[in-house]
């Protein structure tokens, strides 16, 4: 649980970190459709590249980048592996087959290795992007700034988006919180005997009991706590609260706004101009 890398932020001086939190939000959905849009190999190099250059001036190490692909490695061999074995392409060019079915040859061809290779860093630059740009370079105060101030015109038709907004940022937060009691309460488990490596997946679960349940317990006792300290504070959502920082847009900005732009156009383009590199459509 210590590869999870939401709601864990990384203090530095970076251009990425000085960003509006607004524009992070918005560069970030920019980049996740820049990421779907890409289709061959021209592309996933000017994907690449781009989150290269996110990470240097993110001056986020790159141990703690790669950390958080840790706990999406299974999705990523998962993933790896359907687009290997299950790439169905009439004229393919085989390197193993593994026998006819149903009218339809299987086995591993070059088009299935590089459909996987392109689904593996598709998910990867996706994974790393969205990490730099919402989690390492982004306080969750800032995320909730961000969320409240883009979805306040939505308050007009009494949709309480400050709540919504602060519970999004509470739950981020409590990630990295809950992951580290779980370890404490497995290390205090296993001190008294307890294994939850031996057995079957039957006896590995019965093991995770002892934990689920004080975890839920300590849960709860931190959301009465909060809640608690919250009211003390007289904490109330609305209009007429202040904000100790105001949210200012600047022309770092709108250079990242228009690079994003610039990326998912160029990406199309791509995929238009040289239509006769293969590319493959994901399943």
């Amino acid at each position: 649980m210590k590869s999870i890398s939401l709601g864990r932020y990384y203090a530095a001086d970076s251009v990425i970190h000085r960003l509006d939190p607004r524009g992070k939000i918005v560069l970030t959905i920019l980049f996740i459709v820049s990421t779907f849009l890409a289709k061959n190999v021209i592309s996933f190099a000017l994907l690449i590249l781009f989150v290269a250059a996110l990470s240097l001036l993110s001056r986020v190490p790159l141990s703690l980048i790669l950390r958080s692909l840790r706990g999406v490695t299974v999705v990523i061999i998962f993933a790896a592996l359907i687009n290997l074995f299950l790439t169905n392409i009439d004229q393919a060019t085989f390197l193993v087959e593994f026998g006819e079915w149903n009218g339809r040859m299987y086995g591993i061809t070059v088009e299935g290795l590089i459909r996987s290779g392109c689904m593996v860093l598709r998910i990867i630059c996706l994974i790393i992007g969205t990490t730099l740009l919402l989690t390492y370079t982004m306080t969750p105060i800032e995320l909730t700034d961000g969320i409240s101030n883009l979805l306040h015109p939505l308050m007009k038709i009494h949709i309480p988006v400050d709540l919504f907004a602060m519970m999004m940022s509470i739950a981020l937060r409590f990630i990295p919180t809950l992951s580290e009691d779980a370890e404490r309460i497995m290390n205090a488990q296993k001190s008294r005997g307890t294994n939850f490596s031996d057995g079957g997946l039957i006896r590995k679960a019965r093991a995770l009991i002892p934990i689920l349940i004080p975890l839920f317990v300590s849960s709860f006792k931190r959301g009465e706590e909060l809640a608690v300290a919250m009211e003390c504070r007289c904490y109330h959502s609305g209009d007429d609260r202040t904000r100790m920082e105001v949210l200012k847009w600047h022309v770092r900005d709108t250079l990242f706004f228009l690079l994003l732009i610039a990326l998912g156009a160029g990406i199309v383009l791509i995929n238009i101009f040289f239509a006769w590199i293969p590319y493959f459509t994901v399943l």
